[in-house]
């Protein structure tokens, strides 16, 4: 049995935007994007590119159905559901399952 772990609360998150919670010593970024089916999506705020924690400053969108972040560094599009980045297949950044539940951002 998983233990799920409160992260933030759902008044802390931006529609359409990321912030960056520290959780275990590891930035997540977390993204909330209220017209999607999942509304809350996760992933390693780490840009492989830019070498910095940065990807929760990036801007979200839709790339071919997929739901993406844009890093602000160098505008590599990362998918927020498989971390896989768009523009090169041998980099992706890791994800993390995340949920609403009511007020509560869980990380499982």
């Amino acid at each position: 049995m998983s233990v799920n772990q409160v992260i933030c609360s759902k008044h802390d998150l931006v529609e359409n935007s990321g912030i960056c919670a520290l959780v275990n010593g590891e930035q997540i970024a977390i993204f909330y994007i209220p017209s999607s089916e999942k509304k809350v999506f996760a992933i390693s705020n780490w840009d492989p590119f830019g070498r910095a924690n940065v990807l929760s400053r990036g801007i979200t969108g839709d790339l071919e159905g997929k739901y993406i972040v844009a890093s602000p560094l160098y505008k590599q599009h990362f998918n927020l559901e498989s971390g896989e980045c768009l523009e090169d297949s041998n980099e992706s950044v890791k994800t993390y399952k995340i949920e609403l539940d009511g007020d509560s951002v869980l990380l499982a």
